[in-house]
């Protein structure tokens, strides 16, 4: 009779990510009162300061400190006054992330923009499909569907700053990253750091289309 297989080193095994995609904030989050405080905690921590050292700086209580950080009171303009001083960050900085715009883009199906991508291939048709550009997040993500046909040349040599993942929606290629080569049917994905040399090394079912999720730093 076979081993049962030891189910918790299996789920050891799963990778652990710092954030919950499925968390919800409090409604008391989107506040004014919680954008200031989560403001002042960032400016604070990037200064490498504790929530004493900050009270020794500005002569707020500890308490009323915390009370701000966590959304619970509202700061009057004296006291935001003391922490930009403190802090080195002017006031309207605290108002920074309740005033973002957060944007969405929704791209119906034959709205997408073809574009000529920086490097594009003769024959590599690249929709693009949405851009959003300067953001809180700090990335940058240009999600492509790309369209390969007869028409189109091999190239396994692209290199760029960030990462990128491909998910096959039809047709058949062998793409190459850096000395390895994997073969891409529809419903597999290739994620990789797109620094190293890759590309379409083999068109071997056509037309072949796929996405294409870039994301880098912002400014570069």
């Amino acid at each position: 009779m076979a081993e049962r297989p030891d189910l918790d080193a299996v789920a050891q095994k799963k990778p652990v990510f710092d954030q919950d995609p499925h968390r919800v904030r409090e409604v008391s989050e989107r506040t004014l009162e919680a954008a200031i405080g989560r403001e002042v905690r960032g400016f604070r921590r990037q200064q490498g300061m504790t929530v004493a050292d900050l009270a020794a700086v500005t002569g707020l209580s500890i308490g009323m400190l915390s009370k701000i950080e966590n959304g619970n009171t509202s700061p009057s303009l004296t006291t935001l006054q003391a922490l930009s001083h403190a802090l080195s960050v002017p006031v309207t900085a605290f108002f920074r992330s309740y005033e973002e715009r957060r944007e969405a883009q929704h791209v119906k199906a034959g709205d997408h923009l073809e574009i000529e991508r920086r490097g594009t291939r003769a024959g590599h048709q690249y929709n693009l499909l949405g851009h959003i550009g300067s953001n809180s997040s700090g990335v940058v993500v240009e999600p492509y569907l790309i369209t390969l046909t007869t028409e189109s040349d091999t190239f396994p040599a692209f290199q760029h700053e960030g990462l990128e993942l491909l998910y096959m929606l039809e047709g058949e290629v062998d793409y190459r990253h850096g000395d390895q080569i994997y073969t891409l049917k529809p419903g597999d994905s290739l994620f990789f750091d797109a620094d190293a040399p890759h590309g379409p090394e083999r068109l071997t079912q056509l037309p072949a289309r796929y996405l294409s999720v870039i994301s880098y730093p912002q400014g570069n």
